[in-house]
């Protein structure tokens, strides 16, 4: 078991952390921003033209980066086991891994589009409404400098983030099933792995070569290693919306806070449906001959019971503001303090930036602390 509460103020391995380089040390300038406006200027008045506070021009930019991230990994994926159209025009797909997640569910590559496009649309609407306030908009271009999958169907292209090195905490998966703890009223709450292999040590969840596509439980494993990924990264999303939300002050950046996460929250609760497929029969148990990565059958002893059965994927009721009160189906966490840096950590933790330059990580981080200093009517 690992302990997960406020699964985004820590992160819940240390030595990922700091082989991503988030503790590099090194200094650099913060106009990093479109137009060469300075990231953090900490002696602007409250009130912009546009009426938003420097507290929400901050929160939105931060989501806006998220988002930018996200995009980058869900093209990833799309390019080789999603849809390639108009919408979505790079790569051309892996026959073998798209059939692979299709055994997750049928439409799996529909869905890994939708999801895609998705975050896509959420930071290029940040983006545009942070311009149309006179504020200054986020770009990642600069730390495109990893490189992807070569396997056939990949477009090749430079990426801001890491998919063939992943360590997945999977505990959210007892979070959201447990009936007696909320991390957001017991910090020292213990929920169990549902995959403890994926936490263990990395993974891919993509194939980085042809190579990977056989024998046919490594790619199978693969496909399961990215269900996984998917509800891991989007119950960050889940979370981080409303917790930024409780900081916002100009109804216009509540509103849109308001209206991203929720999709957020929809992309979540697919993929623990998806996800359950991956640790259910006919499926599992799988192991993987190269690695001994192993997915259980969940719904089987030494797992079993409504913590761990696959089924069940709207969250249970818990304790929600006070223990005194009666429980109730929630998002959880939702505690604001330190929400921003805490995805920083979460990600980083993940692997999803190994290979990213000190540059990166202080941006990223600046970006949050920023996030994190907002408060409500400030």
């Amino acid at each position: 078991m690992t302990n997960v509460t406020g699964v985004f103020k820590r992160s819940t391995n240390r030595r990922r952390f700091l082989k991503g380089g988030m503790l590099a040390g090194a200094a650099v300038g913060t106009g990093l921003f479109d137009g060469g406006l300075l990231a953090f200027d900490r002696h602007a008045a409250k009130k912009d033209s546009g009426g938003l506070t420097t507290g929400d021009a901050a929160l939105l930019r931060f989501a806006a980066a998220a988002e930018i991230l996200e995009s980058d990994f869900w093209q990833q994926y799309n390019e080789l086991g999603g849809i390639q159209d108009s919408e979505l025009p790079d790569g051309s797909g892996s026959p073998i891994y798209t059939a692979k997640l299709q055994n997750l569910d049928s439409d799996m590559a529909q869905y890994i589009h939708d999801n895609t496009e998705d975050e896509i649309t959420h930071f290029t609407f940040l983006n545009a409404y942070l311009a149309s306030k006179g504020k200054a908009t986020v770009s990642l271009e600069q730390f495109r400098t990893l490189p992807g999958s070569t396997a056939t169907g990949s477009s090749g292209k430079l990426r801001l983030t890491n998919l063939m090195e992943l360590t997945l905490d999977t505990s959210w998966w007892t979070r959201y099933r447990s009936r007696s703890e909320n991390p957001d009223l017991n910090p020292q709450a213990m929920f169990p792995q549902a995959v403890p292999d994926l936490f263990s040590s990395p993974h891919t969840a993509i194939p980085r070569t042809d190579a990977d596509l056989t024998p046919d439980a490594h790619i199978q494993a693969i496909a399961n290693t990215a269900a996984f990924h998917f509800p891991t990264i989007e119950q960050g999303g889940n979370s981080l919306y409303p917790s930024m939300a409780q900081r916002a002050t100009h109804p216009e950046a509540l509103r849109i806070l308001i209206s991203i996460g929720p999709t957020e929250t929809m992309h979540f609760q697919t993929w623990s449906d998806k996800a359950g497929n991956a640790v259910s029969t006919p499926l599992a148990p799988l192991t993987d001959p190269t690695n001994g990565l192993t997915f259980p059958n969940l719904n089987s002893p030494p797992f079993g019971g409504e913590d761990f059965q696959t089924n069940l994927i709207m969250p249970e009721p818990c304790p929600f503001i006070s223990p005194t009160l009666p429980v109730c189906s929630i998002i959880r966490p939702t505690e604001t303090e330190g929400i921003a840096m805490g995805v920083v950590n979460f990600l980083t933790a993940m692997g999803l930036f190994i290979g990213q330059t000190p540059a990166f990580f202080q941006f990223l981080k600046d970006l949050a602390a920023e996030a994190d200093a907002a408060k409500h009517g400030v």
